[in-house]
């Protein structure tokens, strides 16, 4: 596998020059900056290959592989207002990828909040930081601190029994720095949404349950699709994050049957699948080795992360937290086995995309990584020990 490293353009608190220092040979990238629903120019996609290419003017021997993401925008997804105009502006902007080289592309389906924590920097018991989804203080946020009209319909009388002794216990601070957690989204992404601002885009999903959200994603992949397999672009589908319905909205690729309903649905090898084991992994019965040899052939794009579930879970959700890469609910060593032999199966095919770029995802803050800034979930040393562990992983399993 390609091993590849995410970075956030310029306000990135990690520069280039650092990533070059992990041994990761690619970047994994976005415009960040430019809004859902806006066209990815030629001279924006060339300023950001440039940044990564050239920083300050000093050759970085990298290059931007990987698009991460090029957003679907509110009005896609629910095929409300302006969305067949995004529809074009998307495909235009795959048009300008294609041309500027770049031809692997991830997004997501998640309605309204992208990644889902209550918790940024949890104390861990090595002296780390990470990411943590709390059952009880998500509930308190979405009963309580939102006060989601149906939010006490939506979870059992002993949860919000929790929840509301939880919210009884919080200072104004607290409720605050929850709040502000839940809304975060992706980093440079919905970080500044009000209460009342998420309020109004949980209004617009009214009325579209399950069936219906997966029938526009359809409906978005056979406008989008055949332009890229025209292209030579690889489209791939990140996750739900957490895997469960949140705040009264359907969440429909969460598990390994929702993937294959896609694949089916858009029969193309310009769609495919951002394999995340972290994300999926939530999910007491994922089996990434079943996974990866049922719908191997369609993963263009591999997140290695881990995460362990907290407590039993209740109605088919968890609490959980980021874990180390190598020690938590998901067997790394299995899944990667499943991904090398899937490798091998593409390369013996012929296929010129059978190195499958992947990137170390997530990873507590570890040593340095507690005296500078970084984004949640993107530490400099965390996501080193994690790729170090992976790189090992596929070494060995290659020898």
């Amino acid at each position: 596998m390609k091993q590849t490293w995410r970075w956030f353009g310029p306000a990135d608190e990690i520069s280039i020059a650092e990533i070059r220092q992990t041994g990761a040979e690619g970047i994994v990238s976005a415009l960040h900056h430019v809004m859902p629903g806006e066209v990815w120019t030629p001279e924006e996609i060339a300023l950001r290959q440039d940044q990564v290419a050239q920083p300050k003017g000093v050759p970085s021997g990298l290059a931007w592989d990987v698009v991460e993401s090029l957003p679907v925008s509110e009005a896609i997804k629910t095929q409300t207002g302006p969305f067949k105009a995004h529809l074009d502006a998307y495909r235009q902007s795959l048009r300008n990828l294609a041309a500027a080289g770049i031809s692997t592309v991830c997004y997501n389906f998640m309605p309204v909040l992208d990644w889902t924590r209550t918790e940024l920097a949890a104390p861990m018991p090595n002296g780390g930081r990470a990411m943590r989804f709390g059952l009880v203080q998500f509930c308190a946020f979405d009963r309580f601190i939102l006060d989601r009209p149906g939010a006490a319909d939506d979870y059992p009388e002993a949860l919000l029994a929790e929840a509301e002794a939880a919210f009884a216990s919080m200072t104004d601070a607290d409720r605050t720095q929850l709040a502000d957690n839940i809304v975060a989204g992706l980093p440079g992404a919905n970080d500044a949404w009000t209460l009342e601002e998420v309020r109004g885009h949980l209004s617009t999903y009214d009325g579209i349950d399950a069936d219906r959200l997966r029938r526009h994603l359809v409906d978005f992949l056979s406008e989008v699709v055949p332009l890229a397999e025209e292209l030579g672009i690889r489209l791939c589908c990140h996750p739900d994050d957490p895997p469960f319905p949140l705040l009264g909205l359907p969440r429909v690729m969460s598990s390994e049957d929702d993937y294959a309903h896609i694949m089916e649905a858009v029969d193309s090898p310009a769609s495919g699948i951002t394999f995340c084991t972290g994300s999926l992994g939530v999910a007491k019965d994922f089996d990434p080795a079943r996974f990866v040899t049922r719908l191997g052939a369609r993963i263009h794009f591999v997140h290695l992360r881990n995460t362990r579930r907290v407590g039993e879970g209740i109605s088919g959700r968890h609490s959980f937290y980021e874990s180390e890469h190598l020690d938590g609910d998901t067997d790394m060593v299995a899944t990667i086995r499943a991904l090398l032999a899937e490798e091998t199966r593409r390369k013996t095919e012929g296929r010129a995309d059978w190195k499958i770029p992947m990137r170390p995802d997530h990873g507590q803050s570890l040593l340095s990584d507690l005296e500078r800034p970084v984004m949640p979930g993107y530490p400099l040393v965390g996501r080193l020990r994690g790729l170090a562990e992976l790189r090992g992983i596929m070494a060995a399993l290659s020898a």
